[in-house]
């Protein structure tokens, strides 16, 4: 019974790294620079999307977005109120995206009228980990409001992701937590081969940092 379980489990990630790499192939035959934001309900992986889209509209870039939820369009319609075109994919049962969900996705888009996409994955800093979408980076966004354990809770997530974003940095001395804590088990987990900014949507901190990151 155990070595079905496996198996079952081995053939499903192998069958979604083939179309995650189908996914990386059509995002590169357009030129389109592609992100994969992961991170916790609540950590503001939205209102960090919106804002990273704003800058890079004022480039004069192309910016699509895909929001990842369960259910509901709620995030999709912020997304759309900001002016940035989105694509809402609900996953149904699933805490995560994979890649022939966004596959579909893709499938919708028109793909020539942009230059950069921006995968707002299921609030889940469990499930993700596992499922890479094809895109070009994968960035985990926690938030001083979870507290300053969350890179030693949720090892696999930062190991599997290229770049990590500590958001609301402006309340951390409100909610109690020091951000080097945070920095710091980031940097032993990683050995410091990766990098967390430390950021805050509402004070545009750390905006330019990120975007640098993704090469833009």
């Amino acid at each position: 019974m155990h070595n079905i379980t496996v198996g079952m489990e081995f053939d499903i990630l192998k069958e979604n790294n083939n179309i995650a790499n189908e996914n990386y192939e059509m995002l590169k035959e357009h030129n389109i620079v592609s992100v994969d934001f992961m991170g916790s309900i609540g950590a503001g992986k939205t209102a960090l999307i919106i804002k990273l889209a704003e800058k890079l509209r004022e480039k004069g870039l192309r910016v699509h977005a895909i929001a990842g939820d369960v259910t509901g369009r709620d995030d999709m319609n912020r997304m759309v109120d900001s002016g940035l075109t989105t694509t809402n994919c609900n996953t149904g049962k699933e805490c995560h995206l994979d890649a022939n969900m966004i596959h579909r996705c893709l499938h919708e888009i028109d793909l020539s009228s942009i230059d950069v996409l921006f995968i707002e994955n299921v609030g889940n800093l469990v499930c993700p980990a596992d499922f890479p979408l094809g895109t070009d980076m994968r960035i985990v966004v926690i938030s001083t409001t979870e507290g300053d354990d969350m890179v030693r809770k949720h090892h696999d997530i930062f190991l599997h992701s290229d770049a990590a974003v500590l958001n609301k940095i402006d309340i951390a001395d409100a909610v109690e937590v020091d951000p080097s804590v945070i920095t710091g088990d980031y940097e032993k987990l990683t050995g410091g081969r990766k990098e967390m900014v430390l950021c805050s949507t509402k004070k545009e901190i750390g905006l330019d940092e990120i975007i640098s990151i993704m090469g833009l």
